[in-house]
């Protein structure tokens, strides 16, 4: 059953994912008319990304949305896992749309020409991403904070933009002023080869996600820790596994206790160690197998 605090992190989640949406569509109207105003393939490219990022941020709202419902029967863990998916899929549009920039670059380069009204569409392209540059940091601080792999996604797409953003201007800012009008294509070729970048880095983690990848090995020592300090009166624990799965983390392990020990003892025992790692992790799914000393492997946690 979902606690009242989860709700309250899923509904900020989602409203911040409704904000992201209507900046992401904000900045592509002043990147498109900065690439209008100039004629520049460079900031044309810069706009084409912003599409992306509205189709990107679109996909991340309705991930939250999927992964706020409850669990049931067909998806008894629930369906946070739905994030993984948005970031799947935003990391694929980065890739088509370099690609996107990469053709459109090739083509310029047999139609070379100066940028008109430079000092105005930079000027413009500059305020948008300002706004990106804003809004990527308090979103990944905030999906950080809400443990939203989509809202993390977005954040690290958002940043990877305002990088490239940033070479852009600077460099339709030297063709304006040298004339070196291959400059512009050339520099719409180098911000596709960042965004496919970006784009396969999102794809390797969120495939990460989607295969149940272990937690880091700082995390597991916490773990490790924690079993130690707290599960007092057993033996070992082994067999130790973890995964993440949106907000939530998995852990399971099994728990070697004296075989004269009463099942009241050995769940108490439980408990507490159930406690420290929730304190530690936060939302999180436990599951303790208790075996008799017999069953001890000499491997895994041994505890003090």
């Amino acid at each position: 059953m979902m606690t009242t605090p989860l709700r309250k992190l899923l509904a900020r989640a989602e409203t911040l994912a409704l904000a992201s949406l209507v900046i992401a569509i904000g900045v592509l109207g002043l990147k498109s008319v900065a690439a209008w105003l100039t004629g520049s393939v460079a900031l044309f490219a810069d706009a084409l990304e912003s599409i992306v990022n509205v189709a990107a941020a679109g996909a991340a709202l309705a991930a939250i949305r999927v992964a706020a419902l409850p669990p049931d029967a067909n998806h008894p863990y629930g369906h946070d896992k739905a994030e993984y998916f948005s970031a799947v899929l935003e990391g694929a549009l980065i890739i088509v749309a370099a690609l996107a920039i990469l053709h459109q670059a090739w083509a310029a380069m047999g139609h070379l020409r100066v940028p008109d009204a430079p000092v105005l569409g930079l000027m413009i392209s500059a305020g948008a991403s300002a706004i990106n540059g804003g809004w990527a940091w308090i979103l990944m601080r905030r999906g950080r904070a809400l443990k939203s792999p989509a809202l993390q996604a977005d954040a690290r797409h958002l940043w990877a933009d305002v990088v490239t953003s940033v070479g852009v201007i600077l460099g339709v800012a030297l063709v304006a002023m040298t004339g070196i009008l291959w400059l512009d294509p050339a520099l719409a070729a180098a911000t596709a080869l960042n965004i496919l970048w970006s784009g396969y880095r999102l794809l390797r983690e969120s495939v990460g996600g989607l295969m149940d990848e272990g937690l880091s090995h700082k995390a597991l020592a916490r773990i490790r820790a924690i079993i130690t300090t707290d599960a007092t009166g057993a033996i070992e624990a082994h067999d130790l596994r973890t995964r993440q799965s949106g907000r939530w983390t998995f852990v399971e392990f099994h728990l070697v206790v004296p075989g004269e020990m009463n099942v009241s003892d050995a769940h108490a025992i439980c408990d507490r160690v159930e406690a420290g790692l929730r304190e530690e992790l936060g939302n999180a799914v436990i599951t303790i197998h208790v075996e008799p000393h017999v069953k001890a492997k000499h491997t895994g946690v041994l505890v003090l």
